[in-house]
């Protein structure tokens, strides 16, 4: 497999997660990366999560694996390889933070173990991927329900303005957003992600 270059993220993909917390719904992607260090493999994992930095949340989300180097005019159907589940784990209290100072994202989103991701499928097509419904258990208990319907840009919109604005090449990832419900994490919480109705990939969490 590929090994992950990039991690790019897209912010408040879903309206009703911006509204969640107060933000606006953005009009165009909003963009923000980790660091590749970030990217952890999640099936059976044992996460130390630095919980002395303030309060950590969790954001389920579809993961898609870039097969080749971006063209522009060039659609997921050509570029995606693979998909994936991953957690955006964030620092909220340090992300509130650095949001009311201006500061970019990285210090609350680029922590060590920040980006989870299971083992890559591969990727259904375009046609298939505008129903793919998704979920995050959390101590056995149903917390986040997504579906790629309720995104705010597509996938190729994502890719688009990724790939033209930043660039994007084999081995590069794109966290596509998360759904409402985000909430806090806890050391010994064990997490579970669902797609499609099949167990994904499980990790717990340590301090």
């Amino acid at each position: 497999m590929t090994a992950i270059q990039n991690v790019y993220c897209v912010g408040r993909n879903y309206r009703l997660h911006a509204e969640e917390l107060g933000n606006e719904v953005p009009t165009s992607p909003m963009i923000f990366l980790k660091p590749s260090h970030a990217a952890v493999k999640l099936e059976d994992a044992e996460l130390k999560l630095p919980f002395n930095q303030g309060g950590i949340h969790y954001e389920a989300e579809l993961v898609v694996r870039i097969g080749q180097d971006y063209e522009p005019g060039m659609t997921a159907d050509q570029l995606v390889n693979g998909l994936a589940l991953g957690i955006d784990f964030t620092l909220r209290d340090v992300q509130t933070v650095l949001k009311q100072k201006g500061h970019p994202w990285t210090a609350a989103k680029g922590f060590k173990n920040s980006a989870p991701v299971t083992e890559f499928i591969p990727f259904p097509d375009q046609e298939a991927w505008l129903n793919q419904e998704f979920a995050l258990l959390q101590n056995g208990q149903q917390v986040q329900l997504g579906s790629t319907r309720n995104m705010i840009f597509s996938l190729d919109t994502i890719i688009a303005h990724i790939g033209d604005t930043y660039g994007l090449a084999a081995g590069d990832i794109i966290f596509t957003g998360t759904p409402e419900g985000v909430g806090p994490t806890a050391a010994g919480d064990t997490f579970e992600l669902i797609y499609a109705g099949n167990s994904m990939g499980t990790c717990r969490i340590t301090d």
